[in-house]
């Protein structure tokens, strides 16, 4: 990865965040970042990487923007931005830059957008994501995803919805939607892109200042925390490792104790929902002995509340170890999650343990069909392969 990639992915979300901030318009902050990045990607291998490179590129796209508006003078709304002094790149210090993430999602998960809308406009300006990445996240067609993100934009544009976090009166009702963008994010970064999953935990973490006494936000949090501590175990030679064969060794302890008190703080604070539920899942996972029947009953519980078939997946997952292949398997077939390649993947795992090779080699073709991950796609081929010996 090259030094540009390295600061795309570890800047985006702020660069753009104080753009919107200043500019107070997302497609004119869009187009300014990306026209920042671009310049970025000529001068830096010329002239070297800026020392603050996160100043650099807001302070380049904030000259660019404002270049564009005082030759558009028709948006006449915008004139303040001309009495503006410009900066140059190299005078603007990264820490006089305030890290507006937090007004960016609430400003994006206002309840004038629908959820999905929300969702996938904070993973596409606060995450990076492209439209095909969100499309998948979605299991939605790209047009359908990019029609989305562009309603979404102009409905904040004619809405005048403002750029801050809600008063504190207000921001229980709007936990909710942010929460889901968080987690979403999290589970983007959670398939092999880990500097989104750290992103999300920053936002968890964050949420959990501002908010210290919602036990969502501190269940969510432990989630987290915990399933990313074995991030590094999860990977080998890449490809995925199961959890049964991970190198414990390579999990983060101290990231697991984080977790863990996190979970107990939200369990203090009287949290009994979903975000609890899963946390109290992850916490068992990380059992040297996991008791599966108790994760098992925990999964149906989940579902039950959710009506989630992708919770309804790892219910069936969490079956199978606990020995109740069958009835897992009778489960997997009834859910609708055709185009989910993990569903495929599941059900090959369960042929091959009922010793039906053949159609678990049809399952396994399924999911390779689907999966978009260079890891897990390595995986499936290993496992497919291993019915061929």
């Amino acid at each position: 990865m090259t030094v540009l990639e390295q600061v795309f992915r570890d800047e985006w979300g702020r660069v753009l965040a104080a753009l919107i901030g200043f500019l107070g318009d997302f497609d004119l902050a869009e187009e300014a970042a990306q026209e920042a990045f671009a310049i970025a990607a000529e001068r830096w291998p010329r002239d070297g990487t800026p020392a603050s490179p996160r100043a650099w590129l807001v302070t380049t796209a904030r000259n660019r923007a404002i270049d564009r508006i005082r030759r558009e003078r028709t948006l006449a709304a915008k004139t303040r931005l001309l009495d503006v002094p410009e900066a140059t790149e190299d005078e603007v210090d990264e820490t006089t830059i305030p890290d507006e993430r937090l007004e960016l999602i609430f400003t994006c998960c206002h309840p004038s957008l629908a959820l999905d809308a929300q969702v996938a406009l904070t993973l596409r300006t606060l995450g990076g994501l492209t439209t095909d990445e969100i499309a998948r996240a979605f299991l939605v067609p790209d047009e359908t995803m990019a029609k989305r993100l562009v309603r979404a934009k102009r409905k904040i544009k004619a809405a005048a919805i403002p750029f801050r976090v809600p008063p504190e009166h207000l921001l229980p009702d709007r936990l909710a939607a942010v929460l889901a963008v968080v987690y979403l994010i999290f589970n983007e970064g959670y398939g092999g892109r880990g500097d989104l999953a750290a992103d999300a935990i920053r936002l968890g973490r964050a949420l959990a200042e501002l908010m210290p006494d919602e036990p969502d936000v501190q269940a969510l949090l432990a989630l987290m925390l915990l399933n990313d501590a074995r991030r590094d175990a999860r990977f080998a030679d890449g490809a995925i490792v199961l959890l049964a064969e991970q190198d414990r060794s390579l999990w983060d302890d101290r990231q697991i104790a984080l977790g863990r008190e996190a979970l107990d703080r939200a369990l203090a604070l009287g949290g009994r929902d979903a975000y609890v539920v899963q946390a109290a899942i992850a916490a068992l996972h990380l059992e040297e002995h996991p008791d599966w029947p108790q994760i098992a009953a925990l999964y149906g519980e989940l579902a039950r509340r959710t009506g989630s078939e992708v919770v309804s997946l790892n219910h069936a997952a969490a079956m199978a170890e606990a020995g109740e292949v069958v009835a897992a398997l009778s489960l997997v077939d009834g859910l609708t999650l055709d185009r989910y390649h993990y569903l495929h993947a599941t059900r090959a795992e369960l042929l091959r343990r009922l010793d039906r090779p053949e159609d678990a080699r049809t399952s396994y073709d399924r999911a390779l069909e689907l999966v978009h991950a260079d890891e897990e796609r390595r995986f499936l081929e290993r496992r497919r392969a291993e019915l061929e010996d």
